[in-house]
């Protein structure tokens, strides 16, 4: 597989789903979060190393994927666009997914076979600031970002400053994330080779927004993420917020920062509707169905995926009593198929996803067995469930409930898991052979006999139409 520019991350959410989709295309698997064999031994020794280094280690790794701020003259986001298309099989496919990222829209590519053209990604530039300062955060992004969007005229830039949940890398770095309003030359072209006339451009739609303050015309600055801390604790502070301040050594015992200007979709997660009008153009030239599939929030499109799963394996005679819980970039669609688990995929490892969880063990369950690999970020952030809080979701299995390659105690700077979770997943059994991709029609007949049970619409769009 061609290697991702230098400009990006490969920690980053677009950029590992890219790839587990992509090698699951290929007929691979995504191993260890698609690190380099190099860097599998290190990962794997992790938990020796006493904690603070092991947070220096974890901070050196995405360091070493940032780039200077002299140096944002580098990202040229068709460079990225000709990445993408070049990992995908060189074959007509039955629909292209474009949009936000989203893992258990993996596992939907994967069912049905089909590419996915992100709409974000994740540029960090190499800046030091105090985890605790936004507004001077904001600040310091202003120079390389106007560079960044006069080299690249057809996206947008949302700053990200989490100090929440991504307090150790933001020390060393500034979070770009840019969106794109058109399709780009790369993306028309692959448009073009691997989707006939009559073939459906599946838009992919998290309508997750944030409040954010205004820069410039294509730049906006986004205090806070989606995780454990809510949108009104970045701004105004509380009780818990100070305590893990606190607890961290820092100065002060909120976040003060810029007020936001206006609401805006979410730097990571959220769709920018801009680029619909350049697919509907695309879809009139060549006379495209357009699918866009809308959820409120990325975790909701999970409970469909699930089911559809089950669904899936009922067809096919094998049982869908496995439970497989996986977060963030933790993810592996060949293995999920390969040992007939049920992929519910959780945004992150904060107190939303177990909740989440719980709700879909409520509805869905009881199930025999539930494994679970949770993303590891290093810090004890505002919001984070205790490892038996977690614990207790896995002892909700009939026979078998465990952590997959994690050791508990180790939660939330469990390192050697991201090297481990896969060896574990695939010694898994019973194996079943993969089978072919589902048709659009069997996804139709899925979605008929669900009626309104999920947080999720689909709507196709009339190509002569003005998208809304």
């Amino acid at each position: 597989m061609k290697k991702p520019p230098k400009f990006i991350a490969n920690f980053d959410s677009a950029t590992a789903m890219v790839k587990a989709t992509a090698r699951f295309l290929n007929g691979k698997d995504f191993p260890a979060l698609g690190l380099s064999p190099v860097l599998k031994p290190p990962a794997a020794r992790a938990n020796i190393l006493p904690k603070p280094l092991r947070k220096q280690l974890y901070i050196f790794s995405g360091w070493n994927e940032s780039i200077p701020p002299d140096k944002i003259d580098m990202v040229d986001v068709e460079e990225l666009s000709d990445w993408v298309t070049s990992v995908y099989p060189d074959r007509r496919s039955q629909a292209v997914a474009i949009g936000s990222s989203n893992g258990a829209a993996v596992h939907l590519y994967s069912a049905l076979g089909i590419p996915w053209l992100p709409q974000t990604f994740l540029v960090p530039v190499r800046q030091k600031v105090h985890p605790d300062e936004p507004t001077e955060a904001m600040e310091i992004g202003k120079e390389p970002g106007a560079e960044l969007l006069r080299r690249n005229p057809d996206v947008q830039l949302h700053h990200m400053h989490d100090a929440n949940q991504d307090r150790l890398m933001i020390r060393e770095m500034t979070y770009f994330r840019i969106k794109r309003k058109k399709l780009g030359a790369a993306y028309e072209r692959f448009l073009e080779e691997h989707l006939p006339p009559g073939g459906t451009i599946l838009v992919t739609e998290c309508e997750q927004s944030w409040g954010v303050s205004r820069i410039s015309d294509r730049h906006v600055f986004q205090h806070g993420a989606v995780g454990g801390a809510t949108e009104d604790e970045f701004h105004d502070g509380s009780e818990r917020v100070a305590e893990y301040l606190e607890r961290e050594d820092s100065p002060h015992r909120s976040w003060p920062g810029p007020e936001p200007t206006e609401r805006m979709p979410e730097a990571e997660w959220g769709f920018e509707t801009a680029l619909l009008d350049d697919i509907m153009r695309v879809a009139r030239e060549r006379r495209y169905r357009v699918v866009r599939m809308r959820f409120p929030e990325p975790q909701a499109l999970s409970p469909l995926v699930a089911d559809l799963y089950r669904w899936w394996y009922d067809r096919r005679n094998i049982s869908s009593s496995r439970l497989l819980l996986e977060s963030f970039i933790i993810l592996e669609p060949w293995h999920t198929l390969a040992t007939g688990s049920v992929p519910f995929w959780m945004e992150f490892n904060m107190q939303a996803s177990l909740e989440a969880a719980h709700r879909y063990i409520d509805r869905a369950g009881p199930f025999e067995e539930i494994f679970m690999m949770l993303f590891n970020h290093g810090v004890e952030a505002v919001g984070l469930p205790t490892p038996e809080e977690w614990g207790a979701v896995i002892a909700r299995a009939a026979k078998r409930g465990e952590w997959l390659g994690g050791t508990p105690g180790e939660f939330p700077m469990d390192y050697a898991q991201f090297s481990r979770y896969h060896t574990e997943l695939k010694r898994l059994a019973p194996r079943y052979p993969l089978p072919g991709y589902l048709t659009l029609g069997a996804f139709d007949e899925f979605l008929a006999n669900q009626g309104d049970e999920y947080d999720v619409r689909f709507e196709e769009e009339r190509p002569g139409a003005i998208a809304a």
